[in-house]
């Protein structure tokens, strides 16, 4: 009997087939592709390996040995929804740091610059230029998680000049030539009040739901900013509303929060210097993306034909 890899992806290609078939047919399997979760649903039964992002699609499958997650979170995943027993699943951590980086580097800018102020200024016909900015270089920056995307953008950012660039993280490991100094989490509280920008870049576990308390933002400098393309969960949203609408704060970004999608008369679209994107930093219509995020798949495909450790396997109990 044929052994199945089944591909539920909107994104992927001609090239991209290609690419997999080789790997794929070489070991006996048959490669069958669907673009939705509709065109798969019913069709996945015999499916060993599925390489996709529907949570859904997953216990459609009786015998599934691998699930590979064409994003980077895997948070749908851990408990309370029952992930298949005897089945391993890989994330695609690594595919999303120069888009999510490049975004970062957008929103930061547009706050240093004061653009909502000044888009606002611009919808009512006004003629106002004489608001204070600010710059990137010359500031304090702290990276919130130093994973592949907090890094990819620290690396960019350096161009920029900033004073320093501090990471924190669980661990306090220095990655060699990236940041200044490296914290680990419990020294949080002491880095924020030398932090002009903030960047969080965390998964969703345990250990980082609500992490940026109403007391932690109490405790960055008035003429800070915060910036969150990690999960929303890791905010305290009643008190970054509070902080920037009393002026608390300068101004925020965050392309993750909760709930998304976000209701139309929820506070947060009216809260003030606060830029809105609805996640997607790490929009699936980057090439570069896609590509990396195939690649990384089918460096897994060999490994899994070959019987060897599978090298972006995902811990269910840490949540990456």
């Amino acid at each position: 009997m044929s052994r199945t890899v089944c591909v539920v992806n909107e994104f992927i290609t001609e090239a991209h087939k290609v690419k997999i078939n080789a790997i794929a047919e070489k070991a006996g399997f048959t490669v069958r592709y669907y673009l939705t979760k509709e065109d798969a649903t019913g069709h996945i039964e015999d499916c060993e390996v599925l390489f996709g992002h529907w949570r859904s699609l997953l216990h459609e499958a009786s015998g599934l040995k691998w699930f590979c997650c064409a994003y980077a979170g895997v948070d749908p995943y851990v408990p309370p929804f029952q992930f298949p027993e005897n089945c391993m699943l890989t994330n695609s951590s690594g595919a999303y740091g120069v888009t999510i980086a490049e975004h970062i580097l957008m929103v930061m800018l547009m706050l240093q610059r004061r653009m909502p102020e000044y888009t606002d200024i611009v919808r009512r016909r006004d003629w106002v230029n004489d608001l204070t900015i600010r710059s990137i270089q010359g500031s304090r920056i702290t990276v919130l998680g130093t994973g592949d995307i907090g890094t990819t953008f620290t690396r960019r950012v350096r161009a920029l000049e900033p004073a320093s660039v501090a990471g924190v993280n669980r661990s306090g490991k220095v990655r060699e030539g990236v940041y200044d100094t490296v914290h680990r989490l419990d020294e949080l509280d002491s880095v924020l009040p030398e932090t002009d920008i903030l960047l969080m870049a965390l998964p969703s576990t345990p250990e980082t739901i609500g992490i940026m308390s109403k007391e932690r933002i109490g405790l960055l400098p008035k003429d800070s900013i915060l910036v969150n393309v990690g999960r929303g969960t890791a905010v305290d949203q009643a008190a970054l509303m509070e902080a920037l609408n009393s002026g608390r704060l300068a101004g925020a970004a965050i392309d993750v929060m909760v709930p998304e999608p976000l209701p139309t008369d929820h506070p947060l679209w009216d809260t003030k210097n606060l830029l809105i994107t609805p996640h997607i930093a790490g929009n699936m219509t980057l090439g570069y993306t896609c590509d990396k995020t195939v690649d990384m798949f089918c460096e897994d495909l060999e490994n899994y034909i070959a019987g060897r450790p599978l090298k972006h396997l995902v811990d269910l109990k840490r949540g990456y």
